[in-house]
């Protein structure tokens, strides 16, 4: 079998699964924002250290990469990020999360690993606790990179910044993946675009304040920037081709203080996600279009102002590590690996590996109940009774679904470092 190497090191995952649950229920008991994942890098880097990592902290702010060289071979790196979200939590859980932090405007806030960064953090430790006493079983470098702030869509870059291509072996692969919301014990990898580029933007049009009263007197930007929200949709709807996903969502509108006040100005807060350059350009030359128009229509004493202020890139799959890995955890897993569907969320790992210049591949583990999931397949409720990433009730089950991803990451890591044929580099 081409992942026989991963059989005989995995041969010690009872050997791990102990102290890999108890981090997993304490670092979600403990969770850190953005930025802010202090307590949570020092345990990775001790955990590196401690199986032999040469380890390198504080990149971008709160990054830990671990380096294990191990003689003549490919390089493989393989990602995890650390930061948790300012949701609170809800799921019951005897290790539920009841932290606060401080987000970036200063505010005290709840925190939930509500998105699973716990997961892939534990999962990346226990597979390089394996990698580490199984050596005997492979040759080449695996790099271990804990990224922080991916919520933010700067972690990544962050760690670019502070050298880390300087610090670290040219990998010949990066690797990555995310728990979702399918069942736990499955592994599901896709060719190509898997997760969209986002795109927020803030927008600012401007009108001429009056009394409520006295209509006649204002250019209402309540109005406008209703107008706009309206319009907008056709964008998606009358621009882009049927069949290219696009979504284009308008998350905010502020204006006024006072019922009875029309303000001078509105401020919006739009998201846009695409799957290619193309389609990106066309929604976002369309929002400035559109809303430069609205402005005029209304007679705005002033133009409108267009803020881009958050982007993830483009996750788009190299076709022939993705084939390589697909058939990977195909003789692995059998017939618990499968394909992943598009997904309109967004990450900045595409970063990392764009920093070498070198290919790619992102998948799936499934974090959910298996027997709760058939029950809500079944009745047709998977979106109403499955709560997805980023709700308050996102709790993925320990087992299967940390092993899965111990076991997905050695299995990936240990073919990559196969060249072509299959055979040891």
């Amino acid at each position: 079998m081409t992942d026989s190497p991963a059989v005989a090191v995995l041969t010690n995952l009872a050997g791990v699964r102990g102290w890999v649950e108890d981090f997993y229920r304490e670092l979600h008991r403990q969770p850190e924002l953005s930025h802010a994942e202090h307590r949570t890098a020092g345990q990775v880097a001790e955990r590196l250290r401690s199986a032999g990592y040469e380890v390198h902290d504080g990149l971008g702010g709160t990054g830990v990469v671990g380096v294990l060289r191990n003689g003549a071979g490919r390089t493989v790196l393989l990602r995890a990020d650390m930061d948790a979200l300012p949701v609170r939590e809800d799921t019951g859980l005897p290790y539920a999360s009841t932290a606060t932090g401080t987000d970036a405007d200063g505010n005290t806030v709840p925190v939930m690993h509500a998105c699973g960064h716990d997961v892939h953090v534990a999962c990346l430790l226990g597979a390089a606790d394996l990698l580490a006493t199984g050596r005997k079983h492979w040759h080449g470098t695996v790099i271990a990179a804990f990224q922080p702030a991916e919520e933010t869509a700067d972690g990544a870059s962050g760690m670019v910044a502070d050298r880390l291509a300087d610090l670290v072996p040219r990998p010949d692969v990066a690797l990555a993946q995310h728990v979702l919301p399918f069942p736990a014990g499955e592994v599901r990898t896709r060719v190509g675009p898997v997760l969209s580029s986002a795109d927020s933007m803030r927008i600012t049009v401007h009108g001429r304040g009056a009394h409520g009263s006295m209509p006649q007197a204002a250019v209402d930007p309540v109005l406008l920037a209703a107008t706009i929200v309206v319009r907008l949709q056709s964008i998606v709807a009358r621009e882009i081709a049927p069949g290219e996903p696009a979504v284009l969502t308008v998350g905010s509108i502020q204006a006024g203080t006072k019922s009875n006040v029309i303000p001078d100005s509105a401020r919006l807060l739009l998201n846009v996600r695409t799957y290619s350059e193309a389609t990106r350009t066309t929604v976002l030359d369309g929002i400035k279009r559109i809303v430069t128009a609205e402005c005029d229509a209304s007679g705005s004493p002033r133009p409108p102002e267009f803020e881009l202020f958050e982007h993830f890139p483009l996750t788009d799959n190299d076709a022939g590590t993705t084939r390589t890995l697909t058939a990977a955890f195909g003789d692995h897993f059998g017939d618990r690996a499968g394909e992943l569907p598009r997904q309109s969320a967004s990450e900045d790992f595409s970063d990392l590996p764009g920093a070498f210049g070198v290919p790619y591949s992102y998948w799936g583990i499934g974090g959910i109940d298996p027997a709760t999931y058939e029950a809500a397949e079944a009745a047709g409720r998977v979106a109403q009774d499955v709560p997805v990433n980023h709700s308050a009730r996102f709790a993925p089950v320990v087992q299967p679904t940390l092993d899965t991803g111990i076991e997905a990451l050695v299995v990936a890591a240990l073919r990559m470092m196969q060249d072509a044929t299959g055979v040891p580099a």
